[in-house]
């Protein structure tokens, strides 16, 4: 999600005790979303095929789903919103009972499974897809003006197929959609197929690198696809520019390539600042409709067309949205309480570019949102803000000062080195708070000094710090 600037809510958390996490925890179901996910298995991959009628929103899905008990167990459960399940088989064979409920598929085994069993599960499933409501509006599967556009954070993946939906449980993807003629699916990752048949055209993609599933994504419009930088030896990426690429309605095309034009140069600076992209691939979708906020994706990022412009707002919300391939996807929070690690280092990455970029430098933006912050309630502890709160705008701009505090105390050659690093060492994995404390303490280099110590007042105290540095 992107850095929004609309006012907190009222707080429902207290501030707990000024102690940091010892180790990275991750257990299931998340007591943000105690609603989803399961720690009985772990789905390694998950092969989607999917066909999509666009004038009456039908689904109708194949998903076979590949991974291993975690624990000796006589149920599966998976989460799925919405849409009916037919068909199913657990390894070859149906299971006794099938039932659902409460957005969750439940499969009772003929035969208990042991610990460390291997799992092939076969569902088909079909249904009208709807957006899921809940404390952070509606998330999932949205139906657009002429096309589909699906955002799943944090739990909107159930809505159309079935998942383990929790942020620790990342998986390959192979997702084929076969959609209305005349209009191009985008998902995660590269395309692998497209072929036409009649009135119906099919789109595959496959995810290689791991990914949350929450972070899986389908895009459906009459989508033109353009290069913003093709793959080659000269651009941002390096030996090898990453492939810059945007999706949008052919009447939109000419202002999104205006908008992202100096997405090349945002890529370079994130390179040089946070190490080697994480995907051979960023494409941004232009949606006709108008959106409130922009959306990441693994290897995308969904903007609206009221987004198409080259003031600081939209350019500091593509630089946010391209941040969080590093911050978010490729490292991947083991828990939402730890959320702060996606939007407070993308909220940070928005700062980094604006000095790069000659606008105004770190300090000047981590200032402002510092008087903004003074100005507001302090009854937020963004290391742990609740479920009500986690997208609250304090977690982004707080998350963000903490990293400058971070910085400020570092320098800016220690203070880079340690986010190279912290992206090189996890990624594709899952990550916590205390992970990122130990690591710059290990960077820092400074008999005496305490990441810990320095972060806790930031993250895990309601009372605003004051500034860090002059």
């Amino acid at each position: 999600m992107t850095c929004l600037s609309s006012t907190p809510a009222d707080a429902t958390t207290d501030g707990p005790a000024a102690v940091l996490p010892a180790a990275v925890s991750a257990p299931l179901p998340d007591r943000y979303l105690p609603g989803r996910g399961t720690g009985d298995l772990l789905i390694t991959h998950y092969d989607l095929d999917l066909e999509c009628k666009l004038a009456s929103n039908r689904l109708a899905g194949r998903a076979v789903l590949t991974g291993r008990t975690l624990k000796d167990t006589s149920r599966l459960e998976f989460d799925l919103t919405g849409l009916q399940a037919g068909r199913v088989q657990v390894n070859g064979q149906r299971p006794r009972k099938t039932s659902q409920r409460n957005g969750k598929l439940v499969l009772s085994l003929k035969e208990p499974l042991p610990a460390e069993t291997g799992l092939v599960l076969d569902i088909r499933y079909e249904g009208t897809p709807a957006p899921i409501n809940g404390d952070w509006g509606e998330v999932g599967w949205e139906e657009l003006t002429d096309g589909v556009l699906v955002a799943g954070q944090p739990d909107g993946a159930s809505s159309w197929f079935p998942c383990n939906d929790h942020p620790s449980q990342k998986a390959t993807f192979r997702i084929s959609t076969t959609t209305d003629a005349g209009y191009r699916a985008v998902a995660n990752g590269e395309l692998v197929s497209h072929r036409k048949k009649a009135s119906r055209e099919t789109w595959v993609y496959e995810m290689n690198e791991p990914m949350a599933t929450y972070l899986a994504t389908l895009q459906i419009g009459r989508y033109v696809l353009r290069d913003l930088v093709p793959a080659g030896p000269a651009g941002a990426g390096g030996d090898a520019a990453v492939v810059q690429q945007v999706a949008a309605p052919a009447p939109l095309l000419t202002d999104a390539v205006v908008a992202l034009s100096r997405q090349e140069d945002m890529m370079a600076v994130f390179v040089r600042s946070f190490g080697p992209y994480p995907f051979a691939r960023y494409t941004v979708v232009v949606a006709e409709d108008e959106l409130e906020i922009p959306l990441e994706a693994q290897s995308l990022s969904i903007i609206g067309r009221n987004h198409l412009d080259s003031g600081w707002e939209a350019q500091r919300l593509i630089a946010h949205e391209l941040s969080h391939q590093w911050f978010g996807n490729s490292l991947t929070a083991a828990s939402w309480q730890d959320i702060w690690l996606h939007e407070g280092f993308a909220c940070y990455s928005e700062w980094i570019w604006s000095e790069a970029s000659g606008s105004l430098p770190a300090a000047g933006r981590a200032k402002a949102a510092w008087q903004m912050l003074a100005a507001l309630e302090q009854d937020i502890t963004v290391g742990d803000p609740g479920p009500e709160l986690m997208f609250d705008d304090r977690v982004y701009k707080r998350g963000a000062l903490a990293l400058h505090a971070l910085r400020t105390e570092l320098g800016d050659e220690r203070f880079f080195r340690l986010l190279r690093r912290w992206c090189a060492d996890y990624r594709h994995g899952s990550v916590s708070t205390s992970q990122f404390i130990g690591l710059a303490d290990t960077e820092a280099g400074r008999p005496g000094f305490s990441a810990a110590t320095l972060l806790e007042p930031w993250l895990f105290s309601a009372a605003l710090p004051e500034f860090p540095g002059k």
